[in-house]
């Protein structure tokens, strides 16, 4: 059918006389307006606006009827747009079905590339690659920018819809495009999904009776491994510990309490602020350590979250000397606020701080020696490693 100029005004007419007419009718009625603020987020003449704006669509877009878009599709984006309004990454709402997919990664296994990711100024930032993934072995870097998945621009995604486009069947491919610092170009990167087991503790012993533990997440049994680690080396003789934390994106709050309380007599770990109450708490280390040898701690751009926890108690205490680069300066409390209807909300309520008061949120800590450098699985080639041991070396008794 034939549309003429004159049939759209006539259209436009009409849909301009509906919706005054029914303003007209809400704006008789506003004892109405008064019950509904009761129980609405939303002033009437905002609930209105969005009346209209539905009603365009409705009528105008060019898909409106062949698309299958519900209520609940409407309601859902609409919180989704009102949430990321607030400008925080971290806070989020999460649909029914999406919180449950999320589940899958707290069992420690699902099919993906094995990255820590984060967001700053609607950019998609590489935290860190998890050691022995796929994307570790594609040489992904901390502070990369994810600029493209397949052929779709991601630019001011939330990282949720960034993992969620990343994970997929174990075996599958993705191309991400990324954009790193001193290259002119994009980078392309073909990687085949796996499933990642996740094993987050390694140890060995290093010359000299330099015992090495490096801590890849923290999760629910790291700290366990930790002292299993620790255990094993201290039997072997080990005159000094190296806490490798680099490229560690993070993980659970308790873990980071855990392992600083192998390190630490008892004392303050990690303080957190916030607007309420109940979003302000201490964390205490607990009495006996199982480790009193000396150490170091090696960070870099990579360590985030959890790690920035342990490396600025260990600094602040004076437990261990920090070696490496600047963290990632992720330093914020998410909780999870359940919703009625099986969806959820990840709202920053506090920022963590340190026990000498240090923010870590938006700055990082910077180590005590600086090193350039990247982790390297062979050990001669790891400039980052090699100071640290030299480092530690002064500290150890000359008579040990």
């Amino acid at each position: 059918m034939k549309i003429t100029r004159k049939n759209n005004i006539i259209k436009i007419f009409a849909v301009l006389i509906f919706l005054t007419t029914a303003g007209l009718i809400l704006a008789a009625n506003a004892g109405d307006f008064t019950d509904l603020s009761r129980i609405t987020p939303f002033e009437p003449k905002s609930l209105w606006l969005m009346k209209q704006a539905r009603a365009i669509i409705e009528t105008y877009h060019v898909d409106a009827e062949s698309e299958d878009v519900t209520e609940e599709d409407l309601v859902y984006g609409a919180l989704k747009g009102m949430v990321s309004a607030w400008g925080d990454p971290y806070t989020r709402f999460v649909d029914p079905q999406s919180l449950k997919d999320e589940e899958i990664e707290m069992k420690g296994e699902y099919g993906g590339l094995g990255i820590y990711i984060g967001q700053r100024d609607g950019m998609t930032i590489v935290i860190s690659p998890i050691e022995d993934t796929p994307a570790d072995k594609a040489g992904l870097k901390p502070k990369d920018q994810i600029v493209k998945i397949e052929d779709e621009m991601i630019l001011g995604w939330d990282s949720h819809e960034v993992v969620k486009r990343l994970r997929g069947k174990s075996g599958t491919k993705v191309t991400i495009w990324v954009r790193r610092e001193g290259e002119d170009s994009l980078l392309r990167f073909d990687i085949v999904r796996e499933i990642i087991k996740l094993r987050s503790v390694r140890f060995e012993m290093l010359e000299d009776k330099i015992g090495y533990v490096r801590l890849s997440q923290f999760k629910m049994q790291t700290a366990d491994d930790v002292k299993t680690a620790l255990n094993d080396l201290q039997s072997q003789g080990a005159r000094g510990i190296v806490l490798d934390l680099r490229n560690n994106g993070g993980g659970l709050l308790d873990s980071a309490v855990d392992i600083s309380s192998l390190f630490l007599d008892g004392g303050l770990v990690v303080g957190m602020k916030g607007r309420v109450q109940r979003a302000n708490d201490e964390l205490f280390a607990r009495s006996g350590r199982l480790c009193k040898l000396p150490m170091v701690v090696l960070v870099n751009e990579g360590s985030a979250s959890a790690s920035e926890i342990v490396a600025g108690a260990l600094k602040d205490r004076q437990r261990g000397t920090l070696v490496g680069q600047k963290t990632f300066g992720k330093g914020s409390v998410q909780t999870l606020f359940n919703l009625p209807d099986g969806s959820g909300m990840y709202v920053t309520i506090a920022r963590y701080h340190t026990p000498s008061g240090k923010v870590i949120d938006h700055i990082g800590l910077e180590p005590d020696i600086e090193v350039e450098g990247e982790l390297i699985k062979d050990h001669t080639k790891d400039e980052q490693l090699k100071k640290s041991v030299e480092v530690l070396k002064k500290q150890l008794p000359r008579n040990s």
